[in-house]
């Protein structure tokens, strides 16, 4: 990475897994090689998937940013080295992702489906220029599959994503397809 202008990478992903979840450990991991190559990272700030991230770039020296709620009543998690609070939740999506270079989204529940929804549908209607949208993990292939089936969702919609099995993939794709994303 270059000593150029920060770039922020932001994870989404469910509050309800744990240390012992596969879906923590892939975030945690994310969160390291992210904070390795220099990239800041944005979580919305609260446990599982989020803390991990949070907590393998925080552990790397990296920066976290947390994008809070205040209508949520948790304490955000302890690994945030900067926390932005908002008022409303939709304030909350367009801070996770107007200043991204790219987004990578682990499994969580219908939060992390909004978001991921929201990320793709700016980037389909050029709402937001071109940027990865990494989709980590085997929960999501079959879940496409079936929005295409049952959904007006084509294969170039799809191919707006990437896919990504391991954290190390879903990091090569970021670097790779970030470069060159103008915020």
């Amino acid at each position: 990475m270059s000593d150029g202008p920060e770039r922020i990478v932001t994870i989404f992903g469910g509050a309800k897994c744990s240390e012992s979840d596969d879906e923590y450990a892939q975030a945690r991991r994310v969160g390291e090689l992210l904070a390795d190559d220099g990239y800041t990272i944005c979580t919305g700030g609260y446990l599982g998937v989020m803390e991990a991230a949070s907590r393998g770039a925080h552990e790397r020296g990296g920066r976290v940013l947390g994008i809070t709620m205040n209508q949520f009543k948790a304490e955000p998690n302890r690994f945030l080295t900067d926390k932005v609070a908002t008022a409303h939740f939709y304030e909350r999506l367009q801070l996770l992702i107007t200043r991204s270079v790219g987004f990578i989204a682990i499994r969580g529940g219908m939060g992390t489906v909004t978001e991921l929804s929201l990320v793709w549908n700016k980037i389909q209607t050029r709402v937001i220029g071109p940027r990865p949208l990494v989709l980590l993990g085997e929960c999501w292939p079959p879940i496409v599959r079936e929005w295409q089936k049952h959904l007006v969702v084509s294969d170039q919609d799809v191919a707006l994503l990437d896919f990504a099995k391991t954290a190390e993939d879903a990091v090569a794709i970021i670097n790779d397809k970030s470069q060159g994303v103008v915020l």
